[in-house]
């Protein structure tokens, strides 16, 4: 196929189904690592973050006819998506903070045991008080550069901002998270 990412998300706009399949593909990866990053394990897996990533593929699937070309890379799209269906997960699990098991399970169950969940958890807890004390752009430049592994250009792209831009920001946003680091996991901090 060959085509460059242009001209993929344009014959994907007129509905081409190989188009669109490519396209999907291309970004499945980095919205799954997206939503995990920012949703977390829960219980000790990320069955919410990957299907909330699957929500997110979907309402591109559902936007493609609608999108335009508008001098801003396709990964801006995807990522605006990404996150509104992040905070709408992130809203819903404030509001159903209970779990109602409606059978006993037949065989052992092989999930990590409540040890193991309460240190995951605590150290989730942790971390998201870590990015939670960083303002909204710094949190997503951490998360699109570290967990999804963007390049300072996409990150910048898709978030308005020059590519020196987004390196400054990081740096200052890790030097934070350094500092920060000690108080919330109880280490002295070098700094």
């Amino acid at each position: 196929m060959g085509w460059s990412e242009s001209e993929l998300v344009e014959r994907a706009v007129r509905g081409e189904p190989a188009a669109t399949e490519a396209l999907l593909t291309d970004v499945r990866p980095g919205v799954v690592r997206y939503c995990r990053a920012r949703l977390g394990q829960l219980g000790g897996a990320y069955t919410t973050a990957d299907d909330i990533s699957q929500e997110v593929c979907v309402a591109i699937l559902r936007a493609l006819p609608r999108y335009r070309q508008q001098g801003v890379p396709f990964s801006a799209f995807v990522y605006g998506i990404a996150a509104r269906k992040v905070a709408d997960a992130q809203r819903s699990a404030v509001r159903r903070l209970t779990v109602s098991v409606d059978s006993v399970p037949e065989r052992p169950d092989s999930t990590p045991g409540p040890e193991q969940q309460a240190i995951s958890a605590d150290q989730a807890r942790r971390l998201a008080l870590l990015l939670n004390q960083l303002n909204d752009t710094q949190r997503e430049i951490i998360v699109l550069r570290v967990a999804v592994g963007l390049s300072a250009d996409e990150v910048g792209t898709a978030l308005s901002m020059s590519a020196t831009a987004v390196r400054v920001a990081q740096s200052r946003a890790l030097a934070k998270l350094r500092t920060l680091a000690g108080d919330v996991f109880g280490e002295v901090s070098a700094a």
